[in-house]
Protein backbone atom coordinates (compact mmCIF):
# COMPACT_ATOMS: atom_id res chain seq x y z
CA UNK A 1 0.00 0.00 0.00
CA UNK A 2 2.84 2.39 0.80
CA UNK A 3 4.50 1.91 -2.57
CA UNK A 4 1.40 2.59 -4.68
CA UNK A 5 1.66 6.13 -6.03
CA UNK A 6 -2.04 6.82 -5.75
CA UNK A 7 -3.37 7.82 -2.31
CA UNK A 8 -5.40 5.17 -0.52
CA UNK A 9 -8.37 6.04 1.66
CA UNK A 10 -9.43 3.42 4.17
CA UNK A 11 -12.93 3.47 5.62
CA UNK A 12 -13.03 1.55 8.90
CA UNK A 13 -16.21 0.43 10.63
CA UNK A 14 -16.38 -1.81 13.67
CA UNK A 15 -13.25 -3.60 14.82
CA UNK A 16 -9.76 -3.11 13.36
CA UNK A 17 -7.51 -5.57 15.14
CA UNK A 18 -4.27 -7.35 14.43
CA UNK A 19 -3.39 -7.50 10.74
CA UNK A 20 -6.67 -5.70 10.00
CA UNK A 21 -5.37 -2.76 12.01
CA UNK A 22 -2.15 -2.73 10.01
CA UNK A 23 -4.08 -2.77 6.75
CA UNK A 24 -6.51 -0.07 7.91
CA UNK A 25 -3.66 2.18 9.03
CA UNK A 26 -1.79 1.51 5.79
CA UNK A 27 -4.16 3.92 4.09
CA UNK A 28 -2.96 7.44 3.48
CA UNK A 29 -6.21 8.87 4.83
CA UNK A 30 -8.11 6.86 7.45
CA UNK A 31 -11.79 7.57 8.08
CA UNK A 32 -13.53 5.65 10.85
CA UNK A 33 -17.07 5.35 12.03
CA UNK A 34 -17.77 6.51 15.57
CA UNK A 35 -18.22 2.88 16.68
CA UNK A 36 -14.80 1.72 15.46
CA UNK A 37 -12.31 0.20 17.88
CA UNK A 38 -8.61 -0.21 17.13
CA UNK A 39 -6.68 -2.98 18.91
CA UNK A 40 -3.10 -4.21 18.65
CA UNK A 41 -4.41 -7.60 19.69
CA UNK A 42 -1.28 -9.71 19.19
CA UNK A 43 -0.10 -9.46 22.79
CA UNK A 44 -3.40 -11.01 23.89
CA UNK A 45 -2.37 -14.15 21.98
CA UNK A 46 1.33 -14.10 22.81
CA UNK A 47 2.20 -13.04 19.27
CA UNK A 48 4.23 -10.27 17.68
CA UNK A 49 2.50 -7.54 15.62
CA UNK A 50 2.61 -7.88 11.84
CA UNK A 51 1.26 -6.20 8.69
CA UNK A 52 3.65 -3.27 9.18
CA UNK A 53 2.34 -2.17 12.56
CA UNK A 54 5.83 -1.74 14.05
CA UNK A 55 6.62 0.65 11.21
CA UNK A 56 3.31 2.49 10.94
CA UNK A 57 2.24 3.01 14.56
CA UNK A 58 5.31 4.87 15.89
CA UNK A 59 5.21 7.19 12.90
CA UNK A 60 1.54 8.01 13.45
CA UNK A 61 1.32 8.30 17.22
CA UNK A 62 4.88 8.28 18.52
CA UNK A 63 6.97 5.53 20.07
CA UNK A 64 5.54 5.75 23.60
CA UNK A 65 1.92 5.37 22.50
CA UNK A 66 2.81 2.65 20.00
CA UNK A 67 4.50 0.67 22.77
CA UNK A 68 1.48 1.11 25.02
CA UNK A 69 -0.90 -0.13 22.32
CA UNK A 70 1.30 -3.12 21.51
CA UNK A 71 2.34 -4.08 25.06
CA UNK A 72 -1.17 -3.96 26.56
CA UNK A 73 -3.51 -4.66 23.63
CA UNK A 74 -6.21 -2.36 25.00
CA UNK A 75 -9.12 -1.18 22.85
CA UNK A 76 -8.73 2.31 21.45
CA UNK A 77 -12.02 4.00 20.59
CA UNK A 78 -12.38 6.07 17.41
CA UNK A 79 -12.56 9.44 19.17
CA UNK A 80 -9.34 8.73 21.08
CA UNK A 81 -7.68 7.43 17.90
CA UNK A 82 -8.53 10.74 16.24
CA UNK A 83 -7.29 12.75 19.22
CA UNK A 84 -3.86 11.09 19.22
CA UNK A 85 -3.40 11.28 15.44
CA UNK A 86 -3.90 7.60 14.60
CA UNK A 87 -6.67 8.40 12.11
CA UNK A 88 -7.85 11.43 10.14
CA UNK A 89 -11.61 11.59 10.71
CA UNK A 90 -14.48 10.11 12.69
CA UNK A 91 -17.98 10.17 11.21
CA UNK A 92 -21.32 8.54 11.99
CA UNK A 93 -21.56 4.99 10.63
CA UNK A 94 -24.19 5.93 8.05
CA UNK A 95 -21.89 8.67 6.64
CA UNK A 96 -18.68 6.60 6.50
CA UNK A 97 -18.68 5.65 2.81
CA UNK A 98 -20.05 9.03 1.78
CA UNK A 99 -17.14 10.75 3.54
CA UNK A 100 -14.55 8.34 2.15
CA UNK A 101 -15.89 8.75 -1.39
CA UNK A 102 -16.01 12.54 -1.03
CA UNK A 103 -12.32 12.55 -0.07
CA UNK A 104 -11.53 10.18 -2.94
CA UNK A 105 -13.25 12.50 -5.42
CA UNK A 106 -11.28 15.47 -4.10
CA UNK A 107 -8.03 13.57 -4.57
CA UNK A 108 -9.04 12.32 -8.03
CA UNK A 109 -9.78 15.85 -9.23
CA UNK A 110 -6.56 17.24 -7.77
CA UNK A 111 -3.11 17.35 -9.36
CA UNK A 112 -2.63 13.59 -9.18
CA UNK A 113 1.01 13.52 -10.33
CA UNK A 114 1.97 16.03 -7.63
CA UNK A 115 -0.02 14.14 -4.99
CA UNK A 116 1.66 10.88 -6.00
CA UNK A 117 5.09 12.45 -5.65
CA UNK A 118 4.10 13.90 -2.26
CA UNK A 119 3.08 10.44 -1.06
CA UNK A 120 6.33 8.92 -2.26
CA UNK A 121 8.52 11.45 -0.46
CA UNK A 122 6.42 11.63 2.70
CA UNK A 123 6.60 7.84 3.04
CA UNK A 124 10.40 8.00 2.81
CA UNK A 125 10.86 11.17 4.87
CA UNK A 126 11.63 9.42 8.16
CA UNK A 127 14.57 7.54 6.67
CA UNK A 128 16.10 10.58 4.92
CA UNK A 129 18.03 13.55 6.22
CA UNK A 130 16.95 17.14 5.53
CA UNK A 131 19.42 17.63 2.68
CA UNK A 132 18.13 14.52 0.88
CA UNK A 133 14.52 15.64 1.31
CA UNK A 134 15.38 19.08 -0.10
CA UNK A 135 17.05 17.45 -3.12
CA UNK A 136 14.03 15.21 -3.76
CA UNK A 137 11.71 18.20 -3.43
CA UNK A 138 13.75 20.16 -5.98
CA UNK A 139 13.83 17.19 -8.38
CA UNK A 140 10.08 16.64 -8.09
CA UNK A 141 9.39 20.34 -8.62
CA UNK A 142 11.59 20.27 -11.74
CA UNK A 143 9.52 17.41 -13.15
CA UNK A 144 6.16 18.92 -12.23
CA UNK A 145 6.83 22.45 -13.49
CA UNK A 146 6.47 21.26 -17.09
CA UNK A 147 3.13 19.49 -16.55
CA UNK A 148 -0.25 20.64 -17.78
CA UNK A 149 -1.51 20.56 -14.19
CA UNK A 150 0.98 23.22 -13.11
CA UNK A 151 0.06 25.36 -16.12
CA UNK A 152 -3.61 24.96 -15.17
CA UNK A 153 -2.87 25.76 -11.53
CA UNK A 154 -1.12 29.00 -12.47
CA UNK A 155 -3.77 29.97 -15.05
CA UNK A 156 -6.60 29.34 -12.61
CA UNK A 157 -4.85 31.47 -9.99
CA UNK A 158 -4.36 34.36 -12.41
CA UNK A 159 -7.93 34.05 -13.70
CA UNK A 160 -9.29 33.77 -10.15
CA UNK A 161 -11.13 30.47 -10.76
CA UNK A 162 -10.91 26.95 -9.38
CA UNK A 163 -8.38 24.74 -11.18
CA UNK A 164 -9.44 21.82 -13.38
CA UNK A 165 -6.59 19.33 -13.07
CA UNK A 166 -6.36 16.36 -15.41
CA UNK A 167 -3.36 14.45 -14.09
CA UNK A 168 -1.08 15.46 -16.94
Amino acid sequence: MATIEKPIITAVDGLAAGAGLGIALGGDIVVASERTRFIEVFVRRGLHPDAGSCFILPRLIGLARAKEMMFFGDDLLADEALRIGLINRVVPKEKLMEEAMSLARRLATGPTRAIGMMKKLLNRSFELDLQSVLEFEAAFQAVLVSTDDVKEGISSFLEKRPPKFEGR
